[in-house]
């Protein structure tokens, strides 16, 4: 409170402190990623069955998928339209629907394909 019997708001300078250690602040961010890290799944025949059927049905159609697939230790699911396989390379070429851009991704990377 200042003279005048009003509140005096110390704003952002309350935090200042836990900011004066970036080494710890660092350190519990690659803590925090680490709990959120996943095994790549092992698939079963029958799924990678299941996986390759729908990609081959679904390629070239501009039929959208959910496609599921394992990046850096994560899970991440996104609605595309399968635009080309690489069978040399083992890569799928897909068309994400937010930005709309050609993205690549290994065949082994996989984890689930299903139609929209």
């Amino acid at each position: 409170m200042n003279q005048e019997g009003k509140h005096n708001d110390r704003g952002m300078r309350k935090w200042r402190p836990f900011a004066s250690i970036p080494e710890q602040h660092i350190g519990l961010n690659k803590v925090l990623e680490g709990l959120n890290k996943v095994e790549k799944p092992i698939l079963a025949e029958d799924q990678q069955e299941q996986i390759n059927e729908i990609i081959m049905r679904s390629c070239g159609t501009k039929v959208k998928v959910l496609l599921t697939y394992f990046k850096r230790g994560e899970l991440i699911t996104e609605t595309c339209i399968i635009d080309s396989i690489n069978v040399h390379t083992k890569n799928l070429f897909y068309i994400d629907e937010v930005f709309e851009i050609k993205n690549k991704i290994q065949l082994s990377d996989i984890v689930d394909v299903k139609f929209v």
